[in-house]
């Protein structure tokens, strides 16, 4: 693999900034109430230099949309190994859902936000990107269940079951907090969130090995 340059690197982070900015002030604002200026000023840069790297509000949103689905992607796809446990997958599977929803909560948001309103940028990427790779776990989850490792179950509604129980406490964290008396969800409460959802989902399957 070749090693990035410096002037590479520098453009990633760069980019990685502005990102992350954008994903705090789409989350809060939403995307009618944001600006090019409101993204600059969270981000400590020029809205000039931001309008080099993303010509528009709407390229720079649907950026840190697909950004989201490339972090999704890219932590969470199931292991094809055949000899890989169906427990050990599935745990670090919740495990890493549930670290995409404490590192990147806003990101969260800004994505179930569009999703709500039905996906009207994003709809594509997803039918290109996600479709396929959620085919592929699906069917790993059916070679598991042929070969009698896990309790029969519709893999697609475990998935989405899956999906909602750990994106809650990126998307109502405020409610969470509430609830829990605190003013922001500390690494406990995500380290036992996952403990508990990963019993929760292995005993329902039976997949405790």
């Amino acid at each position: 693999m070749t090693k990035p340059t410096k002037t590479q690197a520098n453009r990633a982070k760069t980019e990685a900034g502005i990102l992350r900015a954008a994903e705090e002030v789409f989350a809060q604002k939403g995307f009618a109430g944001s600006s090019m200026d409101a993204v600059a000023q969270q981000a400590g840069i020029s809205k000039q230099l931001i309008l080099y790297y993303f010509p528009g509000k709407d390229k720079l949103y649907q950026a840190v949309l697909e950004n989201m689905i490339d972090l999704w992607l890219e932590k969470m796809q199931f292991n094809d190994d055949p000899e890989a446990s169906p427990a050990c997958t599935i745990r670090q599977y919740i495990q890493q859902k549930i670290e995409l929803s404490r590192d990147y909560p806003n990101g969260s948001k800004v994505f179930a936000h569009e999703i709500i309103n039905g996906a009207p940028v994003l709809k594509t990427y997803l039918i290109e990107n996600l479709k396929p790779a959620f085919e592929r776990d699906v069917k790993i989850i059916e070679r598991w269940i042929a070969a009698g490792h896990i309790r029969p179950v519709d893999p697609k509604h475990l998935f989405f079951t899956i999906w909602a129980a750990t994106q809650t406490y990126a998307d109502f964290s405020t409610q969470i907090q509430l609830l829990l008396g605190k003013p922001s969800l500390e690494q406990d409460d995500f380290n036992e969130a996952t403990e508990f959802l990963c019993n929760f989902v292995l005993s329902a399957l039976d997949a405790q090995h």
